[in-house]
């Protein structure tokens, strides 16, 4: 239970950087910076979660955390984070 908890953290700050990253890199692609920490931070906490079930090496095992874990976790959020935030700010650009 704990691991899982701090894959979910390490997940969700991994995603909120992804976020932020995508709206600097972009601005027609930015929500500002609390929407974007914020969409990032639920992509990459969603995102990560999915990643380690479909990827079992992601998930801390039975030896505990290590920082091959920690990595994958925290780019897996980026990645699904910087995608929800570029997807969802797109959505909201096209409403307007």
């Amino acid at each position: 239970m704990e691991g899982m908890l701090v894959n979910l953290i390490t997940q969700a700050i991994g995603g909120a950087i992804g976020g932020n990253a995508v709206g600097a890199a972009k601005s027609d692609l930015s929500l500002g910076t609390l929407g974007n920490t914020i969409a990032g931070a639920i992509g990459g906490g969603v995102g990560g979660q999915i990643l380690s079930a479909l990827i079992p090496m992601l998930a801390a095992g039975a030896g505990g955390m290590d920082i091959a874990s920690l990595a994958g976790n925290l780019v897996g959020g980026g990645v699904t984070g910087a995608i929800v935030t570029a997807v969802v700010a797109a959505i909201m650009n096209r409403a307007k």
